[in-house]
């Protein structure tokens, strides 16, 4: 999120500080090609949206204006390294370079043998204003080496100073206005999150509650049928036998309906707790909590009774696999939000799941899911697990294949089932920020959807993948 600002100030403190930059310009003698330079940069430096473009001015305009030559590098906070940019001989640097050893992260300018070594400053935070240290890599942004050395004077070492802070504190800008888009962008899709995983899913509650208010209506109507039993002269025995069997099956539905409603209510407490997190809002992306778990009885089984009812309500065949059911499978994931995933593909599969006629002749309307191990899938001795999730029916065209897995796209000839093509899309993005990738295959009654996790924790399982 963007800092807050470092002082509040009135007019007449403005005022000061433009007196203050007035005669501090008037001190600089810049020459005119170095003035020129400067409103070039700041008119070009508004134009030009990209970080990319940005880069490419930085390094042109003292090209162009001042005859030298000059490379740009950044500190890569993932990597922890200072990388080259851009290059003014040789422009925009497409693969991360690292910065050779004569190029380091200080506080001042320094000379190597053959180029001046400016440090780019990023604004200086609340605590640096009030005597608080920070770590170099945030007070210090990158350097912007400029060459060759004889062709440097001193008046252009003193504007080489300031126009890397000019640098500094437009790339300080930048970056905190795109982390603030990132994070809007984030929280933005986190409601829909929301919507499409809890809110109307939990619909479902009211169904149960109908449910309900049908049992409740059975005593009604059974307590009216003990009264005219009581009233009546002689009750044969099989009324009472009648009774006593009202009573039982009363009771198995009402602890049916009571077994539903905790299920119900523990996934989508496991689903609120996972999505609500206080990290996903201050980070603005997803926040893992990895733990070990057994997927199939922590994950796969709970999301499955889930929709069993849907399923056979819509004449759909669920068949198990074997080797889930003989053999656990443990790894490190986020319980709550990889159970969304099968929460997604299951919901799904319960719209989209249609009759075929295979090629023997047999009708089948079916759910498949299973898994298989992948040898040295993510490299040589980096084996992996390929979770599964079929259905039969017509597979999909070649339109939706690339684009299924993009927010806010549907497929072609499903419009008539409710949805919001939000559900693969939250489904790609979790399965990434594990360190995996999620896809789609035609098989030959079918299609399937399916993810392939690392079978160990990768290292980039926290990274930033929005």
């Amino acid at each position: 999120m963007s800092q807050e600002p470092h002082s509040c100030m009135d007019l007449q403190q403005i005022r000061l500080r433009i007196r203050e930059k007035q005669r501090s310009y008037a001190s600089y003698n810049l020459s005119p090609a170095q003035n020129d330079l400067l409103r070039a940069f700041f008119d070009l430096a508004q134009e030009f949206d990209t970080n990319d473009d940005f880069y490419r001015v930085c390094v042109a305009a003292l090209s162009e204006f001042l005859g030298l030559h000059s490379r740009l590098y950044l500190f890569d906070k993932n990597q922890e390294k200072l990388v080259l940019v851009c290059d003014s001989r040789k422009g925009l640097q497409v693969e991360s370079a690292d910065a050779p050893d004569h190029v380091r992260l200080t506080f001042k300018s320094y000379e190597s043998e053959h180029s001046l070594l400016v440090p780019i400053h990023s604004k200086p935070s609340p605590d640096s204003l009030d005597g608080g240290m920070q770590p170099i890599n945030m007070q210090v942004m990158g350097v912007f080496e400029v060459y060759p050395l004889e062709k440097i004077s001193k008046a252009d070492r003193f504007f080489l100073r300031k126009y890397t802070n000019r640098i500094g504190y437009n790339l300080h800008n930048r970056m905190i206005a795109q982390e603030n888009i990132r994070h809007l962008k984030f929280i933005n899709n986190l409601v829909m999150d929301i919507e499409h995983n809890v809110i109307t899913p939990n619909m479902y509650f009211k169904h149960l509650f109908n449910q309900l208010k049908a049992r409740i209506g059975d005593i009604d109507e059974l307590e009216k049928m003990i009264a005219g039993f009581k009233a009546a002269q002689g009750v044969p025995s099989g009324s009472c036998e009648l009774v006593i069997n009202k009573v039982s099956t009363l009771h198995q539905s009402l602890l049916e309906n009571h077994r539903e409603l905790l299920e119900h209510h523990a996934n989508y407490s496991l689903f609120l707790e996972s999505l609500f997190r206080r990290d996903h809002f201050a980070q603005g992306r997803f926040v893992l909590r990895p733990r070990k778990c057994s997927i199939d009885r922590e994950i796969v089984s709970p999301q499955l009774d889930h929709y069993l009812s849907r399923f056979g309500a819509r004449g759909i065949i669920v068949e198990k696999p074997e080797d889930m059911q003989e053999e656990e499978l443990f790894l490190r994931v986020d319980v709550g939000l990889l159970s969304q995933v099968y929460a997604n593909l299951f919901s799904n599969a319960v719209k989209y799941t249609r009759e075929i006629t295979n090629r023997y002749g047999k009708v089948r309307k079916a759910v498949a899911y299973g898994r298989e191990l992948l040898d040295d899938y993510f490299g040589p001795g980096k084996a992996a697990v390929k979770f599964n999730v079929f259905t039969t029916g017509k597979h999909l065209s070649e339109v939706d294949v690339k684009t299924i897995f993009a927010d806010g796209v549907r497929g072609e000839g499903v419009k008539s089932e409710p949805g919001t093509g939000h559900g693969l899309a939250f489904v790609k993005q979790v399965v990434e920020i594990h360190g995996g990738v999620a896809g789609y295959e035609a098989t030959e009654e079918g299609n399937n959807f399916y993810f392939i996790l690392p079978l160990s924790e990768p290292d980039n399982i926290h990274a930033d993948l929005n």
